[in-house]
């Protein structure tokens, strides 16, 4: 599946839009409010691909895909273009209904790479909870092909350091202020209900979203 786009009569891709949520928007609740996804979705993440759209205008970035974007753009470019991915990750992410445990070839992994998944729920969930100021929290695919944690500050993506994301947690305090105010943890917990572990082992197998 790839994020919507408007392309020019050469088929470049000129224009990013804002993903459609994969679920309605008062879906989350009581987990996540309506009230949060309207300021978290419908304000931040659309500035930051209206911004970008104003970035790239004319440059040699214009055509570029979201991914690419993260891994060949800096500055100020590079802050929108890997919010914007980051963003529409982290939604797809999310499952109104959750889902069970990881099954099959992720269980496998997250054994192998934790010990068990209880192990790892613990130190994910601590990772984002400690993670210092704005920023994800990430369960990737190592180039030596093991899951482990990550913490990024600000805009920063796995794509940098070509790590696969299988899994993200936005810790901004707009993810969660109005919902739980300064109560992070609170608010990882709510996360970790809502995750679709499906779209993770699906990032694992390779046959994720494409952006």
């Amino acid at each position: 599946m790839l994020l919507a786009s408007q392309t020019n009569a050469g088929g470049i891709q000129v224009t990013h839009e804002l993903m459609t949520l994969p679920f309605a928007m008062d879906a989350l609740a009581p987990h996540i409010s309506k009230e949060t996804l309207e300021y978290h979705y419908g304000k931040h993440h659309r500035a930051y691909v209206n911004k970008l759209n104003e970035l790239i205008k004319g440059t040699e970035f214009e055509g570029l895909s979201l991914s690419d974007l993260v891994r060949k753009t800096t500055g100020p470019t590079f802050n929108n273009a890997a919010q914007v991915w980051n963003h529409n990750f982290y939604w797809y992410g999310l499952n109104p209904r959750g889902s069970d445990k990881p099954t099959g070839e992720l269980a496998a992994a997250i054994n192998k790479n934790f010990g068990s998944f209880d192990q790892f729920a613990a130190q994910f969930k601590t990772a984002a909870a400690t993670k210092f100021g704005a920023g994800w929290t990430w369960l990737v695919k190592t180039e030596d092909g093991q899951l482990a944690i990550r913490n990024s500050n600000d805009a920063e993506n796995p794509l940098q350091w070509n790590q696969i994301p299988l899994l993200t947690c936005d810790v901004w305090e707009h993810a969660y202020y109005i919902d739980y105010r300064n109560e992070r943890p609170r608010y990882i917990e709510t996360f970790w209900a809502l995750v679709d572990w499906d779209f993770v082992a699906r990032n694992l197998e390779g046959e994720g979203i494409t952006f």
